[in-house]
């Protein structure tokens, strides 16, 4: 519990890093302005006794000096909240969604294998709004609300003891009502956001597997699934604001009633010469509203802080799963091999998917890993990404355990070209270097390699590519992402069925691009069994049920008339 506390400070201390000479000038403004209005309150008592004839030891001339004062502190302290609030809660929350990002991109690689990403789309679009107004508004709101509270008081106890307990009795009643109705607010807020999340996952389906929606005539289908989780999502938008309605209501049906009860026991005490005046009775009155607001306001923004607190708890907790932990200090590089030794990997207990594998993958050579559908080619490759770090045996890199080398020196020592690539709503250029700055001629020399040239001539390096590429083919995709890795010089280049959604002509120039860079690991997941290719490589590596069931050159395995021969002769 102690550590969720520590993460969840060091999230909303996002909203006063840099931050801390605007909320000074805007708690300076918000207290001035409560505080002229408790002298507003003051100055009408005076003035509403000297036109009673009470001698109240001020002149006219004087309380008209003083007003037109206290109309310059306004004016003034107006002007610092203007200038100040928005500042302070724009820059807190702009910080704040730049810190969840930074520490999105903190994840493990295959994060999002498992996660929901509209989770974090509603974090930073809808969640934000609600932790804007219930965290940020409410520092301004909570400190206005109780420093009227103490003001008004203070200005009672001066005027008149007695009144003054009657008022505290009488202002128990709102008190109680908001006490009772405010504390739902969380939770209306924390199922807004959830049914919000399920709304954005929803919407982002159906438009992303739109194709899919349309070549089996679903649209009925997702319509109606669009449909229950708007509802859910109206019916918590409608409950939250039900509670705010109820909230409002009870402590205005409360502050009615403790209004009049201290303006008629206040009546009662003047009319029996209790030393009461009609301005006192009158500022009596006033200075209670300044009571009964904090009182309804304070529990209502206590409420919507514990809803934004809530929120702030829900992305940190996420953001805090998949995250490898980087407690060792070992940078990585290849010289000599991968050693995989005795690997043992299951997504659930109980269920392994690989048992004891054995494998070493020399620097700069081929590897080819075959085998059928499910037999863990994949599973073994995301293990030496370090997408997972609970699996039995070790993995090496030279003399270092994967567990123990850090995930920037990971990173830039292996590179991953995978089936579906992601390619940027930008230029062809800013794809192939993820937006860095690279000398000319290393662009120059990967566009070469991996025979984006002709797309180049024909298209040039500014060609916007469309949303995830829809401006490119397959095969030009997987070009993007080979260029990717060679401009980022990665020493291991890891890919997994780059070519399995590639005609036979695009695949071959594919797979071809791939052999032929030197300097580099190159450890390739494939199901296509070309026996020119397959010569190619130094080794293939088999797997059946997630073992190694045999391992040699393409010549070798042939020859053996084995498992994989068995393979290579039903895929011709």
């Amino acid at each position: 519990m102690k550590r969720n506390n520590i993460e969840i400070r060091s999230y909303t201390r996002q909203f006063y890093k840099h931050n801390i000479l605007c909320l000074l000038i805007a708690l300076c403004g918000t207290l001035l302005i409560t505080i002229a209005a408790l002298l507003v309150s003051w100055l009408l008592q005076q003035l509403l006794d000297l036109i009673g004839g009470y001698d109240t030891g001020i002149t006219l001339s004087e309380l008209i000096m003083m007003t037109l004062a206290l109309i310059g502190i306004i004016v003034m302290a107006k002007f610092f909240c203007y200038h100040s609030i928005p500042k302070f809660i724009t820059r807190g929350s702009t910080q704040y969604k730049e810190y969840i990002f930074q520490e999105l991109t903190k994840k493990n690689i295959s994060a999002f294998s498992n996660e929901n990403t509209a989770t974090y789309i509603s974090a930073l679009t809808n969640d934000i709004q609600t932790i804007e107004q219930g965290y940020l508004h409410n520092i301004f709101s909570l400190l206005s609300s109780l420093a009227t509270f103490c003001g008004a008081i203070a200005l009672m106890l001066w005027n008149s003891p007695q009144l003054t307990l009657a008022s505290i009795g009488l202002a128990l009643l709102p008190l109680l009502a908001s006490i009772l109705t405010g504390t739902r607010m969380a939770q209306a807020e924390k199922r807004i956001s959830d049914e919000n999340e399920i709304y954005t996952s929803t919407l982002a389906d159906s438009l992303g597997g739109f194709s899919v929606i349309k070549s089996f005539q679903a649209e009925a289908q997702m319509l109606r699934l669009f449909k229950e989780h708007l509802k859910k999502l109206a019916d918590a938008q409608c409950h939250r604001q039900k509670m705010q309605i109820l909230v409002q209501a009870f402590a205005s049906v409360a502050g009615i009633t403790a209004q009049l009860g201290i303006f008629i026991f206040g009546a009662y005490l003047a009319v029996s010469g209790k030393g009461i005046t009609a301005g006192t009775t009158l500022i009596f009155v006033q200075l209670m509203n300044y009571i009964l607001e904090p009182i309804q306001t304070i529990p209502t923004c206590m409420a919507n802080w514990k809803a934004a607190k809530a929120l702030v708890e829900k992305i940190a907790a996420l953001l805090n799963a998949n995250v490898r932990e980087d407690s060792a200090l070992e940078h990585a590089t290849l010289r000599h091999s991968i050693r995989v030794n005795n690997l043992t990997f299951g997504y659930e207990p109980e269920k392994q998917v690989l048992q004891k594998i054995n494998v070493t993958f020399e620097h700069g050579k081929k590897y080819a890993i075959v085998g059928a559908s499910g037999s863990g080619k994949s599973t073994l490759l995301s293990l030496l990404t370090a997408a997972h770090s609970s699996y039995e045996g070790t993995i090496f890199f030279d003399d270092k355990e994967l567990r123990n080398i850090r995930s920037e020196s990971l990173h830039q020592l292996i590179s991953v070209v995978q089936q579906n690539i992601f390619i940027f709503n930008a230029s062809i250029r800013d794809n192939i270097t993820m937006f860095a700055d690279f000398p000319k001629e290393e662009i120059d020399r990967a566009i070469a390699l991996s025979g984006l040239s002709s797309l180049i001539q024909a298209r040039g390096e500014g060609y916007l590519c469309g949303e995830n590429g829809s401006g490119l083919s397959g095969g030009e995709k997987q070009r993007i992402a080979i260029a990717r890795s060679l401009l980022k010089q990665a020493q291991v280049l890891l890919v997994d069925e780059a070519t399995s959604a590639l005609d036979t002509t695009t695949a071959y120039q594919v797979a071809n691009s791939i052999l032929a860079l030197n300097h580099m690991t190159r450890i390739v997941v494939t199901h296509r069994l070309d026996a020119v290719l397959l010569k190619e490589y130094d080794q293939i590596v088999v797997l059946k049920n997630g073992s190694v069931t045999e391992a040699g050159t393409f010549d070798e395995l042939i020859g053996q008339k084995g498992y994989f021969y068995s393979l290579f002769t039903v895929a011709q």
